[in-house]
């Protein structure tokens, strides 16, 4: 959570420290894709206005554990944190296939009925790509793998990855995740006390 000060922030701060496993996924700093509208690649980096947001960002508690997903955009970010973090494979962006780093304007002109269909119904995936039903399978496998833990967790990943979390979580249907906005450097807060609950969700 943000940096606040105040009563208000110490106690939630002390409720939060009191939980059994305390996850918070943050989603990367901004690329141009996210501000533009498009297809993010893997090897995309954050951008200048990105950059100055993550290193003005304070993380309180401080994580104990820090993961990242494998693309430069999430561990870009873990590097402007001044954090350490482990490559997580299961934090990876979805899979975008023949859409990878293009844009929507650009794929609407050469293929409109796809970009569409897409629109209509994203959880197909693009293209070539992977479905988010996958992404919500292993996701919810990681997510699941944490609750032995005692720590407090830090997950850096992607806009996709964090709605899968809540689909997991909450077992909502996988449409309505798509009707959730997520913005750059936004928190989940995640904690497991005998079963996942969802903490909140910061801008």
């Amino acid at each position: 959570m943000f940096e606040l000060g105040g009563v208000a922030t110490r106690r939630q701060d002390l409720l939060e420290l009191a939980l059994a496993t305390r996850l918070v996924f943050l989603c990367h700093a901004a690329t141009v894709s996210m501000r533009e509208g498009g297809f993010p690649d893997p090897d995309e980096a954050v951008d200048d206005a990105g950059r100055d947001q993550a290193r003005a960002l304070t993380l309180r508690p401080a994580p104990q554990r820090v993961f990242t997903a494998p693309s430069l955009a999430a561990r870009q970010t873990v590097e402007m944190l001044g954090l350490d973090a482990a490559v997580e494979s299961a934090l990876a962006d979805i899979d975008h296939g023949v859409w990878r780093g293009r844009g929507l304007a650009e794929i609407h002109a050469e293929q409109p009925e796809a970009l569409m269909g897409w629109i209509a119904d994203p959880a197909d995936g693009a293209p070539g790509g992977e479905a988010f039903a996958a992404v919500i399978a292993r996701v919810g496998a990681w997510i699941d793998a944490q609750a032995a833990s005692d720590d407090r967790i830090l997950a850096v990943t992607h806009q996709p990855v964090m709605r899968a979390a809540l689909v997991h979580v909450l077992d909502i249907p996988p449409a309505a995740a798509f009707r959730i906005d997520i913005a750059p450097l936004a928190q989940l807060t995640l904690s497991f006390n005998r079963q996942w609950r969802f903490q909140s969700l910061t801008a």
